[in-house]
């Protein structure tokens, strides 16, 4: 444990009996000035009750703040490009995809969050410990490129919501430029207290809840339908199109650097772990915050399905096209005049609103996508922050960690957002959720290996990832190009190797000794959480 941390007393974390070698523990400075610790420079105190109470609203109230930064990845544009046309595609039959991975979602935060406050690291610490270097490298830019990825689209999701609200008279690729320079002024927020940077995330999704349930409102979903379509696990006439949907709604939701975030987050209470009877009530408090963070983005959520469900399930071009015309809207052009059914983005999605009820609803639409694309870019950059740290034991500082990941992610989006129209800069927002897809097992596999949590969960993981594995599949079969098929066919050969060594790791660790074949893999010192009664919520 790092020279600031005191270790658990006997029990607390208990070693895995299994022989891992190559996995060294790292060794960590005793200078005060090098302490391996996040970058929050506080840490909320947790009010003590002498009642021996079961539940205390004054302690949750403390505990409550990560959940809800946790919880704004599954509001970000990419879920919400997801949700209406999941809506447009299928109607309300896919609602219950969408319960089922928040709640997969769910199960997943708890695990993170139980990792961070029982071990007092987050998941990219306990990676650096753990693993030999090389696959701690690989490991650190597969994440990196997720969260790269996010950010692309979290840039694409702002420069929409401004061209929206400008009507046109901010470009795209004007838009681009300008997250560069709101993010920065955002992101001293926390230079003012972690408890009210905590809260602009809240007032954020706030302004989500109420634009999203604005619309939501003006059109007035079946309400009938939308509780069939949530609660009955079938999809009536459904084929390949709504198949597809149905698993890009899983790879939305689940996002591989929000694991990252949510183990790091945790560690900005004040919980002594030398305590069971405090790390107990840590655990129960942050699944119960959590609980109630992705039920509120659940919500969210099903409002967008649901408007699109209710206002443009079944719609061609045509009709829309003919109501756009009528209502004197300048983007009529978007619709051809053809019978096929109709595609929507986040772009497209304002713009029907707005034909179908006013301009108010064009507006409100495009400032909860500007919401959304907000919070979502500066929890993305606390992952990176995180990630860097824990991965290389690297700090710098919050204007350079955005500096480099949002110039990453700017360069390609500025280059389509100059060189293209808006129908290719909403169209890479399906390349980067494969590419999030495949970054989804270097999150899962590890938060498995680490806390020793097989059973229901572990088989959750694997259904998870292979959920996500067949939407890369479908992905790269439409591209109808030889050359592409042999380019991901050679990646895909070293991308299944890494996976399987970590695979192969995660299996050793959870008791599976026989493929342990020279008797040379050994974890070091343990952090491996099991399932023990004391530190379960």
């Amino acid at each position: 444990y790092p020279p600031d941390q005191v270790p658990p007393e006997n029990g607390d974390i208990q070693a895995t009996h299994t022989h891992y070698s190559s996995m060294h523990t790292k060794t960590y400075s005793t200078s005060k000035d090098e302490v391996y610790t996040t970058y929050f420079e506080e840490k909320v105190p947790i009010p003590q009750d002498t009642s021996e109470t079961c539940f205390s609203f004054r302690k949750l109230w403390a505990f409550t703040g990560p959940g809800f930064l946790m919880s704004i990845a599954y509001l970000d544009p990419g879920n919400i490009e997801s949700d209406l046309q999941s809506g447009a595609k299928a109607g309300f039959k896919l609602l219950w995809v969408l319960l089922g991975a928040t709640i997969i979602g769910l199960l997943l935060q708890r695990l993170a969050a139980r990792l961070g406050v029982v071990t007092g690291m987050h998941l990219a610490e306990v990676c650096n410990r753990q693993y030999p270097t090389v696959p701690r490298i690989i490991l650190w830019l597969m994440v990196e490129l997720a969260i790269i990825g996010s950010d692309m689209q979290e840039v694409i999701g702002c420069a929409i919501a401004f061209n929206l609200l400008s009507v046109g008279r901010i470009p795209l690729w004007a838009g681009v430029l300008i997250t560069i320079f709101d993010t920065f002024v955002f992101l001293f927020l926390d230079k003012y207290g972690l408890r009210r940077l905590e809260a602009f995330f809240g007032f954020l999704i706030t302004i989500m809840a109420l634009t999203f349930g604005y619309e939501y409102v003006t059109v007035k979903p079946d309400q009938g339908q939308l509780l069939k379509g949530m609660f009955l696990p079938y999809c009536e006439g459904c084929g390949p199109v709504q198949l597809e949907q149905a698993v890009g709604i899983v790879g939305a939701v689940i996002m591989p650097h929000n694991i990252y975030l949510h183990s790091a987050l945790v560690k900005s209470r004040q919980v002594d772990r030398t305590k069971p009877r405090e790390v107990k009530e840590a655990n129960k408090y942050y699944f119960i915050e959590s609980t109630i963070a992705l039920f509120v983005s659940f919500l969210i959520n099903v409002f967008v399905v649901a408007v699109f469900a209710e206002g443009f399930y079944g719609r061609t071009n045509l009709d829309v096209h003919n109501v756009c015309n009528h209502s004197g809207s300048p983007h009529t052009h978007l619709f051809p005049q053809d019978n096929n059914t109709l595609q929507v983005d986040i772009y497209k999605g304002g713009v029907v609103l707005g034909c179908f009820f006013g301009p108010v609803a064009l507006y409100i639409w495009a400032v909860g996508i500007l919401a959304a694309g907000q919070s979502s870019t500066m929890t993305g950059t606390y992952s990176g922050q995180f990630v860097m740290e824990g991965f290389l034991n690297l700090r710098w500082s919050r204007f350079a960690r955005v500096l480099l990941t949002r110039s990453v992610a700017i360069v390609p989006t500025l280059l389509v957002a100059v060189f293209q129209d808006v129908q290719h800069l909403t169209g890479m927002n399906d390349f980067l959720n494969v590419l999030q897809s495949m970054q989804l097992p270097f999150a899962l596999i590890p938060i498995l290996t680490f806390t020793i949590s097989w059973s229901f969960r572990g088989i959750v993981i694997l259904v998870v990832c292979a959920i996500n594995m067949y939407f890369v599949v479908v992905y790269v079969t439409g591209l109808n190009s030889v050359w592409l098929y042999v380019l991901a066919a050679l990646l895909s050969v070293a991308y299944l190797c890494f996976v399987g060594y970590l695979a192969w790791q995660c299996l050793i660790a959870l008791g599976v000794s026989c493929l342990d074949v020279c008797g040379r893999v050994r974890i070091g010192h343990s952090v491996f959480i099991e399932e023990q009664p004391e530190f379960d919520s």
